[in-house]
């Protein structure tokens, strides 16, 4: 919704990749007032207030500004947080070359934007496969590194770690991974800046750059981190084009259309999956082409055009019917009759046909992964409430509650499942409703 609060302030971030603790930054805002000659009694409390949502007054954007560097008229131009500088990306402003894709690249690993709140080390059978994967000699990369060749068992290598860590990550979500992901990105960045290789490993370096990107950027959004999951999928779509890989160029613009579409702004959402879908090479398979049409579905639906969405997923459906096992290109092989049933049940749903997409819903979780199964539970957990099922929907609810007590951590499914909770305030004081709420307020996972 676009009033809904941002997952991370633009405050946070700013606070963040500059290292200041909100003690510090408390500290540093007292100090500078006074030079200022302006007299403030910012403490940690008042920070945490901020990037609660809470506006700061007019002197304490005064003393912010100068204390960053924005320039006073900026300040009054634009309201607060937007004359925060955290809007400028690399990967928008650099030109599309490949000096440029390497630029917005190495911005993307170096900039420490991310909010390290709740990342958990993997350990145990999780830390075990990692690095089974992980089968080069250091040494080998090292050298790479500071301008000796790339090998093709060298990117062979890393292409197995970032399959294994996509395999996990639909297993225990985007939270519990995303350093590891980051660090595969700044691995293959500093291959491509300083090593040496031949034009068929420099293609697949930049592929490779495409699709780790992507991966960095799906663990974001799953972590609750929408803007830095924007700008890796920037990364990974500037990547793709510099490898050639339009195919995998739509892919990222139809999965940048949820991130547009969840902030209120469905109709841009409709324009990216077009100009995927018109500007894709003609040659993409049945399967892509299906991948594609869902996108479309889901995106008309949100926008509010539910006979064009009717029309898109039919054609979705059609599409995945013709399709063949060996034509599934390696960064789809998640996809399939599991995600056509989940956004059926949510174009369904939508559109009014209840009964119907509380079937397509229970179908889309019987097959899916962990982390899948916890973010649908929450859908459809909505669709029986619709229906009248109370008992039902509290099932499904508390089903998906279980599964993030246990290995999963993902933002979104714990979002899903408060937008449910808060469709039950008729029934707030059944005591099965409340025995939810106070299960869904205990989760562990961290937003």
């Amino acid at each position: 919704m676009p009033g809904e609060p941002l997952a991370v302030h633009p405050l946070t971030f700013v606070r963040q990749s500059r290292g200041w603790g909100k003690a510090e930054f408390a500290r540093l805002m007292r100090a500078h007032g006074k030079l200022l000659g302006i007299s403030l009694a910012t403490n940690r409390t008042t920070v945490w207030k901020w990037e609660q949502g809470q506006e700061p007054d007019a002197e304490a954007q005064s003393v912010l500004a100068d204390l960053l560097g924005v320039p006073g008229v900026q300040v009054q131009a634009e309201r607060w947080p937007q004359w925060l500088p955290v809007w400028e990306v690399t990967g928008l402003t650099a030109p599309w070359t490949e000096a440029g894709t390497v630029d917005a690249l190495a911005d993307l690993v170096g900039s420490g934007r991310l909010d390290r709140r709740g990342f958990l080390t993997i350990t145990g059978a999780a830390l075990t496969g990692l690095a089974a994967c992980w089968v080069e000699a250091p040494s080998a990369f090292a050298s790479a590194l500071s301008g000796d060749r790339v090998t093709d068992t060298m990117v062979s290598t890393i292409e197995q770690r970032i399959s294994t860590l996509r395999t996990l990550d639909d297993q225990l979500g985007g939270a519990r991974l995303l350093e590891q992901a980051r660090g595969d990105l700044a691995l293959i960045t500093g291959l491509l800046r300083a090593g040496r290789y031949t034009e068929r490993v420099r293609v697949r370096l930049y592929a490779l750059a495409a699709r780790v990107s992507h991966l960095t950027g799906w663990m974001a959004y799953d972590a609750g981190l929408r803007s830095a999951g924007q700008q890796y999928y920037i990364g990974a779509l500037r990547s793709a084009r510099t490898a050639g890989d339009d195919a995998f160029g739509a892919f990222i613009l139809a999965e940048m259309g949820v991130h547009v579409s969840e902030a209120g702004r469905t109709a841009e959402r409709v324009d990216l999956i077009s100009t995927a879908i018109d500007h894709a090479p003609r040659t993409l398979s049945p399967y892509t082409q299906s991948f594609l049409y869902l996108h479309k579905a889901e995106a008309l639906s949100r926008d509010g055009d539910h006979q064009m969405s009717g029309t898109a997923l039919n054609r979705a459906a059609s599409l995945w019917e013709r399709h063949t096992a060996e034509e599934n290109p390696d960064w789809l092989e998640w996809f399939g009759e599991a995600q056509l049933k989940s956004t059926e049940g949510k174009v369904l749903l939508r559109s009014g046909h209840v009964e119907r997409a509380t079937s397509s819903l229970e179908a889309s979780i019987k097959e899916a992964a962990p982390r899948d199964k916890a973010v649908r539970s929450g859908r459809l957990a909505e669709a029986r409430l619709a229906g009248g099922d109370l008992e039902g929907a509290l099932d499904a609810a508390n089903y998906g509650a279980g599964l993030l007590e246990d290995n999963v951590s993902s933002v979104r499914a714990l979002d899903r499942l408060k937008e449910f909770s808060a469709r039950l305030e008729p029934h707030r004081s059944t005591l099965p409703v409340r025995e939810f709420r106070e299960r869904l307020q205990a989760l562990p996972v961290a937003s």
